[in-house]
């Protein structure tokens, strides 16, 4: 098989795995704290894992990874059915890295695929306890209904954090600067934690995360994605600075000032890279 169907075959992979994130995510923070999302999140990193792995290796094939989000199976209203979709979504993966894994010849990104599959099966098995387990203790969906216009700025903060996520993480595959790589991947964890605490606040605020994000700088030149990167990280840390300004309420401020100040460092790193790129 040549490198260009491998890529095909991997970039729909890796959309699958980004919409098997994105739609784990969204269920666990609806569910709201407890052990069980924390178990839902926790796979949803080892999805993150399995994305990076796969777009890691279309780059070593001479590709560049997809940034288009696969199918997402969102219905239901309760927990149950929610895990009862995501047990689809797993089988909905599982089958085609079997096949890619007959069809494929080459080594290293057949033993790769193994091991992804070895994780969505056991994945599988999870979840199918965690439709007994939703069921058993009549879990509900906590989010609400509330909007106002903190809500709003919340959720503006998640969507600019999906979309810096995504934008990293494409730019950290195709830099060839190491000192670049390694910062954008370590910004790109730093955004999704953002995301994290945002959804949570949305939650807490008795509203509805809205997880999807706007157009990603899709630059392959390091000097242009870090001053794509340096301009929307000041545009973001003065929103949320106007945000903080703008509330009353103490917890709220805290958040939105300690992501503001996590937005001026990244800022600040880039520039450090940029100085020594230019």
């Amino acid at each position: 098989m040549d490198k260009e169907q491998i890529i095909k075959f991997l970039n729909e992979d890796i959309e699958s795995e980004h919409g098997a994130i994105i739609q784990y995510l969204t269920h666990a923070y609806a569910m709201g704290e407890g052990e069980l999302s924390c178990e839902i999140e926790a796979i949803a990193r080892e999805e993150m894992r399995h994305l990076d792995w796969l777009a890691e290796r279309v780059v070593e094939l001479g590709g560049k990874p997809s940034l288009t989000r696969g199918h997402m199976r969102m219905e239901g209203t309760l927990p149950t059915d929610w895990m009862k979709n995501a047990v689809l979504l797993e089988e909905d993966a599982m089958a085609p890295y079997r096949e890619q894994i007959k069809l494929i010849d080459d080594p290293e990104t057949k033993r790769l695929l193994q091991r992804i599959l070895s994780d969505e099966e056991a994945h599988h098995g999870m979840f199918e306890h965690y439709v007994e387990k939703t069921a058993r203790e009549g879990m509900t969906d906590v989010r609400g209904n509330h909007s106002d216009k903190m809500i709003e700025t919340l959720n503006w903060g998640v969507e600019h954090e999906y979309t810096v996520v995504l934008q990293y993480m494409f730019q950290s595959y195709l830099t060839e600067n190491p000192e670049a790589k390694k910062q954008l991947e370590d910004q790109a964890i730093n955004e999704m934690q953002h995301l994290g605490w945002l959804a949570e606040a949305i939650i807490d605020s008795e509203g509805i995360p809205v997880i999807e994000h706007t157009e990603v700088d899709q630059s392959t030149n390091t000097v242009d994605m870090l001053r794509a990167d340096i301009a929307i990280e000041k545009k973001v840390a003065d929103a949320y600075d106007k945000a903080a300004r703008e509330t009353d309420d103490k917890e709220m401020k805290e958040l939105l000032e300690r992501i503001r100040d996590h937005e001026i460092y990244h800022t600040e790193v880039f520039k450090e890279i940029l100085k020594d790129e230019e």
